[in-house]
């Protein structure tokens, strides 16, 4: 029989969530789109729903996440700044070294 430790993590801010697996998801989906919409789109998530969880991550991180720009003839658009790039980073880095350590862990049920 082969056993799994499940688990999932986030990072709050004062009670808030600053980042999880679906915010960094919607983060990189803007880098990958330039654009909110586009992003929201790609994820199968509705554009208010999208915004709710990108103004929730600014509104929580020390410095802005993105870049806006107000739609237009040229329509809008939305990248990510050198902090919100570092923040996917850091927090990609954490989760592994989550799972890394889980996965060590979980030979204590194994070996029993």
């Amino acid at each position: 029989m082969s056993y799994k430790i499940k688990s999932r993590i986030w990072i709050e801010a004062d009670n808030n969530v600053l980042l999880g697996q679906g915010r960094v998801q919607l983060l990189k989906a803007i880098a990958q789109t330039g654009s909110l919409s586009k992003a929201a789109k790609s994820l199968n998530i509705s554009y208010k729903k999208a915004w709710t969880l990108l103004d929730s991550v600014n509104k929580s991180a020390k410095k802005p996440v993105t870049i806006n720009s107000t739609g237009g003839k040229g329509g809008g658009g939305a990248e990510l700044t050198d902090y919100g790039k570092s923040l996917i980073t850091a927090f990609d880095e954490i989760n592994q070294n989550c799972w890394d350590f889980l996965d060590k862990q979980i030979q204590k049920i194994d070996s029993l």
